[in-house]
């Protein structure tokens, strides 16, 4: 097969999997169409008073929990949770938390598994780690939106429970692309028979129930796996740059049998159950970015009041207290976008494939950088470990380990680079749907004439409603007092967005979709717009009861989020992204191997030179 036939290939397996139809509004999908559609997201939609009375309960009794019984310090130096955190915590209901009552969970919504994410991430994050990932893209998220009411029954109070669950679809080969999966499933009779090796299992060397994503003939299908099924073996338990005390492993399956019962969906429906669980399972990442980032706030403030240099507090010298600024009013727009997304989620009045994505996006590609700000403020001590700073009699603040958990958001659940991908290609579905086939590098002439046509007719409505909007209208937003201006620029700006995906299209055509870091600054402008509307929407909402703080906050993070949208925008057309795609071939074609001369290579040339396969079976139990 061609390399053209296999990028073809994948591009239409991941195109099945696609959902195709837009049932409910989107928010996002019309602001990247240039129709800034307010009334979608404001009011943002509350939950009852009583789910949120037994949220807040919740939420404060996993405060004392954490409070009275984890020790962070401890599972970082240790790299692992110990088993009477894992039982606490399932006491406490925080393995079921978004499971209905009737399964054995809390019934709560999103907002408050958010909330509770939050506190979690920014105390522990392994530990919000081995929750996510156990709700989000575990077995209680797929069984919740496909499995049947037997499944839910049977599985779903063991999860509640703190039976602890675990997704595999990534393999040693086989990332983003899942058109090259190995692992297969076999039906036999009343069974499955599974064969393949699964990579970076998180909760896998410990979890008692897996997701399963396996191919099924030219297909691929997912299946609840029982994790002591004879034939799995967990070959070894992974370590990593950040999140030490995470479970996560290679796991083999040999001639697996699993009851046909626990088939989720039908065949062929796997990779549709992990895109469609992901919408909302992608929340969890957030959450707990946003934890991370307000616990920043709060070090870089006591940090730049307690240091002082050339007689003054370092938060007052400008370079300091301009991180200062970016990181609190980067938190709280986080924060903003974590909280506005989950309440749509619960509302379940508009589709949120877009904003959750989005939010996925921004939370991790912006947390990381307020926790690169925060070590810089705190200097060599932001460097230095906890562990090293409370031995020599100082405070241990773990701004290096925070640092280095957060790394893996932007790789975890779809790196940003796939998630840009995937968010043009929802964004752009209009535009695909009556101009999919004049883009297409595969389509004939006629197509493309035909696609012409009818593109011309939709183009000749849509362009015109792209020159003025509310957003020109100096009294527009009113009711949002300061920030008015800032939501004038968001509606003036989608248009100018769509203004430019309209143009790349024109431009490029059919190599529109390798045209990925244009198409990457389309998104990344659509994230910043979406931030800023959350930031202000929470801003007026949080001024009720703080008087004019939120506006300042939110007034902030708008003015440093436009500039960042400018920049964009110039970048969009003056780049050096051709050049640079050419001097990245002739790299990988040995051009420039004469840039390598004077070093060594530690991975060949010190002591890791691979790592024995073996067969043991690490796989840990809490007992």
């Amino acid at each position: 097969m061609t390399q053209h036939a296999k990028y073809a290939e994948s591009r239409q397996v991941g195109e099945q999997a696609r959902e195709k139809e837009w049932a409910r509004p989107s928010f996002a999908k019309q602001l990247f169409l240039g129709d800034f559609r307010m009334d979608l997201v404001h009011p943002a939609p509350a939950p009852p008073a009583e789910a949120a009375k037994k949220g807040e309960e919740f939420v404060r009794s996993v405060r004392r929990f954490l409070d009275a019984r984890v020790d962070p310090a401890l599972i970082e130096r240790t790299a692992q949770i110990p088993d009477d955190v894992v039982k606490g915590l399932a006491e406490l209901g925080a393995f079921g938390i978004t499971i209905k009552e009737e399964y054995g969970g809390l019934g709560l919504p999103y907002l408050y598994y958010c909330r509770a994410l939050t506190l979690v991430g920014s105390y522990c994050p392994a530990l919000a780690t081995l929750l996510s990932a156990h709700q989000s893209i575990g077995v209680p998220q797929p069984l919740k939106l496909f499995g049947t009411e037997e499944q839910k029954r049977e599985f779903l109070p063991r999860c509640a429970a703190g039976e602890i669950s675990a997704f595999l679809l990534t393999e040693p080969d086989v990332g983003s692309d899942p058109a090259r999966l190995a692992t297969t499933a076999v039906r036999d009779g009343d069974e499955y028979v599974l064969d393949g090796v699964k990579l970076w299992t998180t909760n896998g060397v410990i979890a008692d129930l897996l997701v399963v994503m396996a191919r099924t003939g030219k297909k691929i299908s997912a299946f609840v796996v029982e994790a002591d099924t004879p034939g799995i073996t967990v070959k070894r338990r992974n370590t990593f740059m950040g999140l030490r005390g995470i479970e996560n492993g290679v796991t083999e399956f040999s001639q697996v049998r699993v009851p046909a019962r626990n088939l989720i969906g039908k065949e062929g429906e796997g990779l549709r159950i992990a895109l469609t669980t992901l919408n909302t399972g992608r929340l969890s990442l957030p959450a707990t970015c946003a934890g991370s980032s307000k616990w920043a706030v709060k070090i870089a403030r006591e940090w730049g009041n307690e240091r002082v240099q050339w007689g003054r507090k370092v938060g007052q010298h400008e370079a300091v207290a301009t991180k200062i600024a970016f990181i609190v009013a980067t938190a709280y727009a986080v924060e903003a976008v974590c909280e506005l997304t989950a309440r749509l989620a619960d509302d379940r009045r508009n589709d949120i494939r877009i904003e959750a994505a989005l939010a996925k996006l921004f939370a991790s590609e912006l947390s990381y950088k307020v926790l690169d700000e925060l070590v810089q403020v705190r200097g060599g001590r932001g460097y230095e470990t906890a562990e090293s700073l409370a031995a020599r009699g100082e405070r241990g603040v773990p701004a290096e380990q925070m640092l280095r958990d957060s790394r893996i958001n932007r790789i975890f659940e779809g790196s940003s680079e796939i998630m840009r991908l995937a968010i043009t290609r929802e964004a752009v579905d209009a535009h695909l749907s009556v101009a999919g086939e004049l883009i297409n590098p595969d389509a004939s002439r006629q197509e493309r004439a035909q696609a012409l046509r009818r593109a011309s007719g939709f183009y000749a409505k849509w362009l015109p409603t792209l020159v003025a909007g509310t957003g020109n209208l100096p009294t527009a937003y009113a009711a949002f007092g300061p920030l008015a201006g800032h939501l004038r620029f968001v509606e003036r700006t989608s248009r100018k967005l769509a203004r430019s995906t309209f143009y790349g299209m024109s431009r490029w055509q059919g190599g529109l979709e390798h045209k990925q870091s244009f198409l990457g600054r389309i998104v990344d402008i659509g994230a910043e717009l979406y931030a800023m509307t959350a930031a202000c929407l929470k801003a007026e909402e949080d001024s009720k009861d703080l008087g004019r703080r939120p506006y300042e906050l939110a007034d902030t993070f708008c003015r440093q989020s436009r500039n960042r949208v400018d920049a964009l925008f110039d970048r969009l057309w003056d780049n050096s992204d051709g050049h640079d795609v050419r001097v990245a071939g002739y790299v990988l074609d040995g051009r420039y191997t004469f840039v390598e001369e004077g070093i060594l290579d530690p991975s060949i040339d010190g002591p890791w030179i691979g790592t024995p396969e073996g067969g043991e079976n690490v796989r840990r139990k809490i007992l």
